[in-house]
C-alpha cells in the first residue's frame, strides 16, 4: 500500500517570525437577540493599537503590544509575553459592521456587533405551517 504525500513548498513552511508574530488571545462570545457581544481579554495594550477590520464575513482584531528593550536585558522567554494579539473571526452575514461599537477598558476589549433587521427573531417571523 503506497502513501502519497504532497511535499511542501518553501513558503508552506512556517517561519519563527512568522509562527510567533501573533498569539490568539481569549475571548467570550455571546448572542443576544438584537447584537452579537465579543469580549476579547488583550491586557498590557493601549486603545490606540487596537485595529478592528472587517472583510465579508470575517472579522480581524489586531492589539499591539508595547515592545520594551530593557537595559539590563537578560533572556527570560519575554518574547512569548510581549506578543501582540490577533483574533480572526468569522461572523457571518447576519451583522452590521457599519454599527460596531468597540471599548476598550483594564484590559478588555468589548465588541458590539448589531444584528441586521431582518434577522431580529420578532414577531413577524413567526413559523408557519408549510406543508
Amino acid at each position: 500500500m503506497n502513501t502519497i504525500i504532497p511535499s511542501l513548498s518553501t513558503n508552506d513552511i512556517p517561519t519563527p517570525e512568522t509562527r510567533l508574530a501573533h498569539r490568539q488571545p481569549h475571548f467570550e462570545c455571546t448572542d443576544l437577540p438584537q447584537a452579537l457581544k465579543l469580549v476579547v481579554l488583550i491586557p498590557g495594550v493601549d486603545a490606540r493599537e487596537v485595529e478592528i477590520v472587517t472583510s465579508g464575513p470575517d472579522l480581524v482584531i489586531t492589539a499591539r503590544k508595547p515592545h520594551l528593550v530593557r537595559v539590563n536585558w537578560q533572556a527570560l522567554h519575554l518574547e512569548g509575553v510581549q506578543r501582540d494579539y490577533e483574533l480572526k473571526l468569522r461572523i457571518g452575514h447576519g451583522v452590521d459592521f457599519d454599527d460596531l461599537r468597540a471599548d476598550l477598558r483594564d484590559g478588555v476589549l468589548t465588541v458590539i456587533l448589531p444584528k441586521k433587521a431582518a434577522t431580529w427573531p420578532a414577531a413577524a417571523h413567526k413559523q408557519r405551517r408549510v406543508a
